[in-house]
Formats: C-alpha cells, sequence, structure tokens
C-alpha cells in the first residue's frame, strides 16, 4: 500500500456484542482502504467503541475518549454510550461525531469526513470472514441486536432496541466462513439467545442443502454440521433449551461434540420477590428441578450464570435465599455484581437501597460461598482426561480451555508440559488433570489431538 494510506486508530470496549461490531467496522475500513494502526500517535483519527451498560464501563468509555483526544485529537465515537450523546459532549466536547451501537453506516460517514479514503476498494485483498479482534482459532457469532426484555436494572433495550434476530442462512454463511478461516471455536452471543427468531416467525432459509428454522435449536444443528467448538451465551432458561440439551450429547467421530456441553445462563437471583423487582422469570424450583433434570441427561454439561446482590429491597433473609440456591443448583461457573445503579434504569426509584457497605459484605460472601463450590466440583476432575483448545504458549507453559471453560470470563487448564509436548496455540490436546483449585486445572499432556494441524500465532 501506498506510504500515503490514511490511518486509522480503532479501541473497542465492552462486551463480546459490541466485538462484533468493532469486527464489521473494522473490516470495512480495511475494504476501503483504510490502514489500521495499534498507536494513538500513528493515527490520522480514532475510533472509540464505547461501553455504557454501567457506571464503570461509562466511565471507562470517557476516560479513554479522553485519552484518544489528549494523544490525537480527533475522535470519532460509537457504541453504546453513543446513545447518551450529551453525556459525551458535557465532558468532551470537541469529538468529531457520536453514533450508537450497530450504526456502521454513521461510523463509516464520519471516517470518510474526518479522513477521505485514498484509494480504489477493489484493489484490497481481505479474507472473506472480515477482521477479527479475537485470536484466529475463536470467534463470537453474534446471532441478533436488542432485546425483548425490560429488566429494571438494564438499559440495553433502551441502546440496542427491541429484539432483531438475523436471518439463520445469513448466520450460518458468516459461521462457515469463519471456520473455512481457521476457526475452531464459535462462541453464540446475543441479548437472549432462547428468544433467537421469534421476531421473524421462525422463518425457514435454506442454507446448504436443506431448510433450517430462524431458532435456536435449527441454529445449533446448522452449527453442529460445521464440526467445530460451538459455545451457547446467554441463554434463557425457557423451556424450549431442554431441546438443545440432547444435541451436547452427540459427538461426532472424531469426539467433538454437536453442541458443547455448556449453558450459560442469567439467572440474576434466587429470591421470587426480588425476581419480580427486576423483572425476571421467577420460577425458582422449576428452574433447580430444569438444570437437574439437564444434568441427568447430559453428566458433562457446565452450567455458568451471572447474579445481582444488594438489589434494592434485598433483605438478609433474601440473601440468604440466594445463598440456598447456590448450594442446591451447584453451578460450575459463576459471576456476581454488587448492584450499583445505572442512568436510565427503572430499578433507581425502588425503595430500600442496600447501604455498600453491605453490598459489598454480601458480595464477599457470595463469593467465598462459590469458590468452595466450584473448587469442590473441579476437584472431581483430577485424574481425568480433557480435550482441550490451546490458546497461548508462555515459557514451558501452554494456557488452553476444556469444553467448560469460555474465553476470559471461566478458568483455565494449565498444561505443565505444554511448550516440551510442541503444543501451538489453536491446537486440540488431550490433557490428564493433576490437580485443581476453585478456578482452573492443572495438567501434562496425555496426547495431542493434531499435531501436524495446528493454527500459526
Amino acid at each position: 500500500m501506498p506510504a500515503t494510506q490514511p490511518k486509522v486508530g480503532f479501541v473497542s470496549l465492552g462486551c463480546p456484542k459490541a466485538l462484533v461490531d468493532s469486527e464489521r467496522i473494522l473490516t470495512q475500513l480495511r475494504v476501503e482502504g483504510y490502514d489500521l494502526v495499534g498507536s494513538y500517535e500513528a493515527a490520522d483519527v480514532v475510533v472509540v467503541n464505547t461501553c455504557g451498560f454501567i457506571d464503570s464501563a461509562v466511565q471507562e468509555s470517557l476516560d479513554t475518549i479522553g485519552e484518544a483526544l489528549a494523544e490525537n485529537g480527533k475522535v470519532i465515537v460509537t457504541g453504546c454510550l453513543g446513545k447518551r450523546p450529551e453525556k459525551i459532549r458535557e465532558v468532551h466536547p470537541d469529538v468529531l461525531a457520536i453514533s450508537g451501537p450497530q450504526d456502521y453506516a454513521s461510523v463509516m460517514e464520519a471516517v470518510h469526513t474526518a479522513l477521505p479514503p485514498a484509494h480504489d476498494p477493489f484493489v484490497d485483498l481481505l479474507p472473506d470472514y472480515g477482521i477479527k479482534l479475537t485470536p484466529k482459532h475463536f470467534a463470537y457469532l453474534k446471532i441478533s441486536e436488542g432485546c425483548n426484555h425490560r429488566c429494571s436494572f438494564c438499559i440495553i433495550p433502551s441502546m440496542r432496541g427491541d429484539l432483531v434476530s438475523r436471518p439463520v442462512d445469513e448466520v450460518l454463511r458468516e459461521a462457515e466462513k469463519l471456520v473455512r478461516g481457521g476457526v475452531r471455536e464459535l462462541l453464540v452471543v446475543s441479548q437472549d439467545t432462547s428468544a433467537y427468531g421469534v421476531d421473524l416467525r421462525y422463518v425457514q432459509r435454506m442454507w446448504g442443502n436443506r431448510f433450517y428454522a430462524t431458532r435456536m435449536k435449527a441454529l445449533c444443528e446448522g452449527l453442529a454440521e460445521l464440526g467445530v467448538w460451538t459455545r451457547l451465551h446467554y441463554v434463557y432458561p425457557y423451556p424450549h433449551v431442554d431441546e438443545v440439551i440432547e444435541l451436547m450429547t452427540r459427538r461426532h467421530p472424531d469426539g467433538t461434540p454437536h453442541l458443547l456441553p455448556y449453558l450459560d445462563i442469567p439467572f440474576q437471583h434466587a429470591s421470587p420477590r426480588i425476581l419480580k423487582l427486576m423483572k425476571r422469570p421467577g420460577a425458582v424450583d422449576k428452574t433447580l428441578e430444569r438444570i437437574q433434570r439437564w444434568r441427568a441427561e447430559c453428566p458433562d454439561l457446565t452450567v455458568r450464570s451471572t447474579f445481582i446482590v444488594g438489589f434494592p429491597g434485598e433483605t438478609e433473609a433474601e440473601f440468604e435465599e440466594l445463598l440456598d440456591f447456590l448450594e442446591e443448583a451447584q453451578l460450575d461457573r459463576v459471576g456476581a455484581f454488587a448492584y450499583s445503579p445505572v442512568e436510565g434504569a427503572s430499578a433507581n426509584a425502588l425503595p430500600d437501597p442496600v447501604p455498600d457497605e453491605v453490598k459489598q459484605e454480601r458480595l464477599a460472601r457470595f463469593m467465598a460461598l462459590q469458590a468452595q463450590i466450584s473448587a469442590d466440583r473441579l476437584e472431581r476432575k483430577i485424574g481425568t482426561v480433557q480435550r482441550v483448545l490451546v490458546d497461548t504458549i508462555d515459557g514451558d507453559l501452554a494456557y488452553a480451555r476444556s469444553m467448560a471453560d469460555a474465553p476470559e470470563i471461566d478458568g483455565i487448564v494449565q498444561i505443565q508440559d505444554g511448550f516440551e509436548a510442541g503444543l501451538k496455540p489453536g491446537q486440540f490436546a488431550q490433557v490428564h488433570i493433576l490437580g485443581s483449585d476453585e478456578h482452573d486445572l492443572y495438567g501434562c499432556v496425555e496426547l495431542p489431538d493434531d499435531a501436524d494441524d495446528y493454527l500459526p500465532v
């Protein structure tokens, strides 16, 4: 490319769905001939994809915008915080343009205004799956945008709108391109994966040699045809989730499951009254029964969830209900947050806010209990052989993930002899588990899975 190629710096903040938005913007920038650079100083203009969900994320976004302005001076803002432009302008009035999430056209228009493209876009060659911000061997697959729920603590619908599902053939074609490009793990993301396709009335579309309905089970059946790890995130525990459990019990001839036995379900709480205040499903007994039934059908199933402690009005007795739920459910992976008011959330108006010191004390008790549950469940895996996907090599060690571990949010499998065994990022391996703690597993290579077929760094 010529030395005069216009240069764009890019900062991506927030959740995997925002990451997918960033990937699409970056792909379009690259298609149009822009050079992507890794520093403020080298860039002619900087794009910041923001998060605006909780106070800490808002502050991080504002700080990042300020840093980009100080170091570069020309900044375009997009993403969830962009739905509140007045908040951005109040702190940073000099940003060039502001747009909301998924508004790719506005971002490109702002880039064109600040930095016109310098060449014919048809001369640039890109992989057909576009530019990825994740390692080559895994990718997030966003199947829908927006959400039909109105949880009282959340403002996502006001930022991203109601549910808009992508047609199933479009999703499957994207997944096929990713796998063709070397991806070995697809992470399905949305605001509510269980509701996929309801807005499209589950319309059938052709992919390959058959029709698929635009709904969660059919999508998973199609993804299973690709023969890679497929992991579901943000699944609400609706009854029809039962339908995908059977896919988790099937295996391809090489041992790859049709669908990873892993469900990420945001339970949020276990007190029926608090769940009602949150405007969340509140049938806790049915949820426990469903988890038990899933595990009976699929013993390898990993269930992860997130919870909020210290929600307005939460009594000590209701917090104890939550701890009792943890004890009974024995969830494998759990994250928790102390409630913090989000600007624009209806929960802010609820009476009886929990004092900050009580929130933090409850959070500590919650995490201590879950740490013990997690440690006990991981200890049961000592002596087993786990199939893992290698993420990185560091010195003598390889860091990998099992079927039970999503990137960045769950644990790792530390392989003591990973370098000696010749493992590479993107390679599968069989690992004999020798030890564990409350989060991670430790072991040695039992057998490299595809020693001559790995993805280079």
